[in-house]
């Protein structure tokens, strides 16, 4: 196995480096839970150390700022109709908490800003532009969590239309309804009595005490699930989002601790002092947050633990071989009968992320190679006879495709020799490979 090597050659770093990556291939089995997960811990700090999540997470601390005061505005017009409105302020104040009590400054700060938008007499115009500041938050958590799934499509205009809409408008209705249920039967005086008996005083006093680190857990899921522009197993969403709830919730009591010990930092900013502690608690949060997706990631696609496919831009040669490899797939299910593959399957299939998967295949879409269905999610077949379609023509379209993604033509350049060679390699590969056609390489091989 390709593993990534350390620069400043550390004798201990190297020892590490050595069990995690050769060590662990030969390692017995009571032992190989220990090493994935060291090298799940590997992988997530070289994307802290890169800077990757960091950027991240600053971009949208500056993005959460501006768009804050509109999404809870539009989500108390929505929450008004509903008569729930008023849990708004307690549940900020929950975000919060780690703030200790910076943070009835800063909710109220918050709910004064809210309430001074009139979302009645904006008009037109006026609500469209809250609604579009609203829509560029979410399409900069999608861009965020898109970059560590390392998947490079978006959603469409009507793909993001139905997916935000459904967010902002459902999403605030369920989580104040669940929360009002939750405080409704906690106040029934049948659930009073039970808590005076003992075990269950004890026990449902425990459950009180993980049931927001359960919560957050569940909301991390859900957005490690529906965010990104891929589809995301159950399994890995929710082994990030358990790691990113508990380590919300650990911090979270770090922070509080830290806040309360940090008078010196008014001394020093005076007003602003709150402000900061709100944005760096901002950044902390969405860090924990890409953490867990970075997680979830690699909890899917194991085969980049080693860094070995990092980058988003392949070389010829691994665009011609995944190419090739998932045409064969795409093609013995067509010419089988079985159902076509989608991205998801075909990213299983090859052990790559789905956004290598789209990279390589958009532009054999685009040349009419490949076909998609109406299905959802969309699904490969082939686009056009693969029965009379040669792999040297595929290849040259592959080529042509590498080529067209450059900002600018090269320059000529004056030395013949070097087209004619090339113009000859051309020439034999056509040879060798024209009557190779991609239904003879499927069904009998070359």
């Amino acid at each position: 196995m390709n593993r990534p090597r350390l620069a400043n050659g550390s004798a201990w770093l190297a020892n590490v480096e050595r069990l995690v990556w050769e060590d662990g291939e030969r390692t017995q089995r009571w032992r190989g839970l220990g090493i994935r997960l060291l090298r799940l811990l590997w992988a997530v700090g070289r994307d802290l150390a890169t800077g990757q999540l960091t950027l991240q997470a600053m971009s949208l601390v500056y993005t959460t700022l501006l768009s804050l005061v509109p999404l809870l505005a539009i989500s108390f017009s929505i929450l008004k109709g509903f008569g729930v409105h008023n849990q708004i302020e307690p549940f900020l104040l929950n975000a919060l908490e780690p703030l200790g009590e910076r943070r009835t400054e800063i909710v109220a700060r918050i709910i004064g800003f809210v309430d001074n938008v009139q979302v009645g007499v904006l008009g037109s115009v006026g609500f469209v532009l809250l609604f579009y500041t609203v829509v560029s938050l979410m399409q900069k958590i999608e861009h965020a969590f898109n970059d560590v799934w390392q998947v490079g499509s978006k959603r469409t205009l009507a793909e993001r239309f139905k997916d935000y809409l459904s967010v902002i408008v459902i999403g605030p209705v369920l989580i104040f309804a669940a929360l009002g249920i939750m405080a409704t039967v906690m106040s029934d005086p049948l659930m009073e009595r039970l808590l005076r008996i003992q075990p269950v005083g004890v026990l449902v006093e425990l459950i009180g005490r993980l049931v927001p680190i359960a919560m957050v857990t569940l909301a991390f899921t859900f957005i490690y699930t529906f965010v990104p522009h891929t589809r995301v197993r159950l399994g890995p969403a929710a082994t990030g989002g358990l790691v990113a709830g508990v380590l919300w919730n650990a911090v979270g009591w770090m922070f509080a601790a830290f806040v309360a010990r940090a008078n010196q930092y008014t001394a020093i900013y005076s007003g602003f002092a709150t402000p900061i502690l709100f944005m760096i608690w901002l950044y902390v949060s969405w860090l924990i947050l890409l953490v867990g997706a970075s997680i979830a990631f690699y909890r899917q696609h194991p085969e980049y633990l080693s860094g070995r496919q990092l980058t988003g831009n392949l070389s010829s040669a691994e665009r011609e071989r995944l190419a090739l490899h998932a045409l064969c797939l795409i093609g013995e299910r067509f010419y089988g009968h079985r159902p076509a593959p989608d991205v998801e399957t075909l990213s299983q299939h090859l052990q790559v992320p789905s956004g290598a998967i789209e990279q390589v295949l958009g532009p054999l879409e685009r040349h009419g190679v490949l076909a998609i269905t109406d299905a959802d999610p969309p699904a490969y077949l082939p686009g056009c006879p693969w029965e009379s379609y040669s792999v040297g023509d595929l290849l040259e379209v592959i080529h042509q495709s590498r080529r067209g993604e450059g900002n600018k033509r090269p320059p000529a350049l004056p030395h013949p020799a070097v087209d004619t060679l090339l113009a000859k390699r051309r020439e034999l590969t056509e040879q060798a490979l024209g009557a190779l056609t991609l239904k003879t390489l499927i069904t009998e091989g070359p």
